[in-house]
């Protein structure tokens, strides 16, 4: 069997780490930010959804001219462009001015997670897709943990202005590790490919697709629910402290990071389909439990258990992603397809429960995101019905 080529893997796995773990040191720190020059709920809404404007607007075009010109070049103007808006960020004085640099700044995202992935998915080999996609994701994983609590700690010891350098600094280096360790172009084995990619009005017509996407779509949309208003919930109903609320919020994540390389192997091993499947259920089970949930320990959980589910859940996604993507030969429009679902599901998550917040009761946002759960599993089974397991 072919073997995984180390070199390029670990380049794209630290180059991912560092940048987002460089988005991670500044993200929660910039509604505060954003406060102290006056914003109100609605601009600070607008820095947000600026970049999920901007990223799902250009994701599909990054995604397919990967496909035709090779990944290294994308990645690598992308990681400078983070690296330059980092320091961007420390002239900024007013609050359209964030708003532009985060919609510029969405550019720039959408031109390295999914074009990273599309590499990863270039060098994985047959039947081992399931382990590398769940051992690149703990790429994200970590940062998403190591982030936030990197940001708390530079602001309260040196100042915010460091943490916007922190950023780009660690941009900065995934960019220098990309250009000297990548192979050029000519050499990237999807630039090298003689099939044509597959036009995009086939991919978005195809059943497996939409299945991979709308479960993506799906899942997202509980995580935005979760990240954006859990706080408020473990706040107003349940009187935690803010550190608490930290902890609830990164726990998904972290354990979801723990699972993601166990379970990918397992996704080598057993039918793919049925662990995404099994781990949606888990996840609409945790989520719909934090309705009735009250105190630290009910919300800890529930959130462990969610946590589990996306663990379960993606690694074998992402595989049965790469192997679509190899058919169709268009291993960035894949990528991107699934990445343009994650930033919808985000905008879509937050929109909802915050009507269910404003109109009815914020915990009914939690029983809305578990039925979207068991609506996308469903969907998943009735759309990847006779695609075997995934090619094998």
């Amino acid at each position: 069997m072919e073997k995984l080529n180390r070199k390029i893997f670990i380049t794209l796995f630290f180059s991912l780490f560092s940048t987002v773990t460089g988005v991670g040191i500044v993200v929660p720190l910039l509604p505060v930010y954003a406060h102290s020059l006056g914003a109100g709920g609605i601009y600070i809404g607008l820095i947000f959804g600026a970049f999920a404007i901007s990223r799902t607007l250009f994701l599909p075009y990054f995604g397919r001219w990967s496909d035709r010109r090779g990944r290294k070049p994308f990645i690598v103007a992308g990681l400078l462009a983070y690296s330059v808006i980092s320091f961007v960020f420390v002239l900024s004085e007013t609050v359209e001015s964030l708003i532009a640099i985060r919609f510029v700044q969405g550019i720039a995202s959408a031109m390295i997670m999914p074009v990273i992935q599309a590499y990863v998915g270039d060098i994985t080999p047959d039947g081992s897709e399931g382990f590398s996609m769940g051992l690149f994701n703990t790429s994200v994983f970590w940062g998403l943990s190591l982030g936030p609590l990197m940001g708390g700690v530079i602001k309260d010891y040196f100042s915010l202005d460091a943490a916007f350098i922190s950023m780009g600094v660690l941009s900065f280096i995934g960019c220098v590790l990309s250009i000297f360790s990548l192979p050029p172009t000519r050499n990237e084995i999807g630039a090298t490919d003689p099939n044509e990619p597959e036009p995009w009005m086939p991919l978005l017509r195809d059943k497996e697709m939409a299945g991979l996407f709308l479960f993506r779509l799906t899942f997202t949309i509980c995580i935005g629910i979760i990240w954006g208003f859990l706080p408020v919930f473990a706040d107003t109903q349940c009187s935690l402290s803010s550190a608490s609320i930290g902890i609830l919020i990164m726990l998904g994540v972290f354990v979801a990071g723990l699972m993601n390389t166990p379970m990918g192997w397992l996704a080598d091993r057993v039918d793919r389909k049925a662990m995404v499947m099994v781990g949606g259920i888990v996840v609409g089970c945790a989520i719909v439990s934090l309705e009735w949930a009250r105190g630290f320990w009910a919300l800890f959980v529930a959130n462990l258990f969610f946590g589990l589910g996306g663990g379960i859940a993606m690694p074998a996604l992402m595989a049965l992603a790469v192997i679509k993507g190899n058919q169709a030969h268009a291993m960035g429009s894949v990528m991107s397809l699934l990445t343009m679902g994650h930033s919808l599901g985000m905008m879509s998550g937050a929109l909802l429960a915050g009507l269910m917040m404003d109109y009815l009761l914020l915990q009914h946002a939690f029983a809305a995101g578990a039925l979207i759960m068991g609506i996308g599993v469903v969907l998943f089974y009735l759309l990847m019905a006779g695609y075997g397991n995934g090619g094998k």
